[in-house]
């Protein structure tokens, strides 16, 4: 086994974190006790005429000053460094407000600028409001783009369970991918292929504990809503930990990349990475199958992608492209007969039978 160097690398966590019902409120609150007066704000399409009025009243007793603000269509690369490299100087903090397109988009500005970032979610369908990843169109092909962790996390409960049901779908879709991202990475380190963080695995195994323990199977319910936020944050920091998405993200990933790049009409990320999930718990064995195929089932997470289901001819193409998106990334779908294995599965599981279609 060749011999891995482990850096000696600082981790980052989010400074300010708050999460409960009614704390869009109060973000001027949080701000000011940051002596944070100066201000830009990414807007998720539409979401300033819903939020805009609240935020407003928030930040006007403290004199808090929105240097910046507009809404986030696109999330080229090139289009988030002009931007970024444009906005007043004495720019205190970067706000994003909304979903993955404007609260990446505003991350990498943060970024690029080496400003303070606060992402406040207005979903929770994927772990991206809390990673120190974006993704980002480069070429016209989405990326996962390397960032920094946000400085603060505002979550207000009240917002979040007025998502669409699509949006918690998701975002389990996106948790439950834990189970085969970790056997992946486990099993490169094992082949000598990279090293291994053990306490970032810890992490992410716990908020898998948050997801199978603690909640409801009910997504309309506060304890899921709540227990899910905490599960998709604490996989959000267990990669800053890492040093890499390895905690979040393995051949379930692949996947929904292949998907993104080959499908006429993707579907949510959390969505396809949750289907990917099952299929590779089955190619790996994973011990954890039996509570993945139970949770997608008992949440209506299968019912609900039965009701749109991802094509069967893009899947299999997806299934192919996959160990080629990423250069010399071990996971199941490298092993030789993994491609043939998993086209069984997809004609023959009676759950996958209705869900790729």
């Amino acid at each position: 086994m060749a011999f891995i160097p482990f850096p000696n690398k600082q981790i980052n966590i989010p400074y300010l974190l708050k999460i409960g019902e009614g704390k869009l409120a109060k973000v001027g609150k949080y701000l000011i006790d940051k002596n944070m007066v100066n201000i830009a704000v990414f807007w998720g399409e539409g979401l300033e005429a819903v939020f805009g009025e609240g935020l407003q009243e928030s930040i006007r007793p403290y004199g808090i000053t929105v240097l910046h603000k507009q809404d986030v269509r696109f999330i080229n690369i090139e289009e988030v460094n002009r931007v970024a490299f444009n906005l007043p100087n004495n720019i205190d903090v970067i706000l994003g407000i909304g979903g993955g397109k404007a609260l990446d988009f505003g991350k990498y500005c943060a970024h690029l600028l080496k400003k303070p970032y606060i992402s406040i979610p207005t979903s929770t369908s994927n772990d991206g409001f809390c990673s120190p990843n974006c993704s980002l169109l480069v070429d016209g092909r989405r990326k996962s783009i390397k960032a920094s962790i946000p400085f603060g996390v505002v979550i207000d409960l009240s917002v979040i369970k007025s998502s669409p049901d699509a949006c918690f779908y998701s975002g389990l879709g996106d948790m439950i991918s834990k189970v085969t991202a970790l056997w992946d990475w486990k099993k490169s380190f094992q082949k000598g292929f990279e090293r291994y963080n053990d306490f970032a695995s810890l992490l992410a195994y716990n908020s898998l504990d948050l997801l199978f323990i603690k909640h409801s199977f009910d997504i309309h319910s506060p304890e899921f809503q709540r227990s899910l936020t905490n599960s998709l944050l604490i996989s959000g920091i267990a990669m800053e930990v890492a040093g890499t998405s390895r905690p979040a993200s393995g051949s379930e990933h692949l996947i929904s990349h292949a998907l993104d790049a080959l499908a006429r009409y993707p579907q949510m990320h959390g969505i396809q990475v949750g289907v990917a999930t099952y299929l590779c718990a089955l190619l790996q064995n994973n011990p954890t199958t039996n509570d993945v195929r139970e949770i997608l089932s008992r949440t209506g997470f299968f019912e609900f992608v039965a009701e749109r289901p991802l094509n069967r001819e893009e899947f299999i193409s997806a299934l192919r492209m996959a160990p080629t998106i990423k250069k010399d990334y071990y996971t199941i779908l490298s092993e030789p007969e993994s491609f043939k294995r998993a086209v069984e599965y997809v004609e023959t599981d009676e759950i996958l039978r209705r869900v790729i279609k």
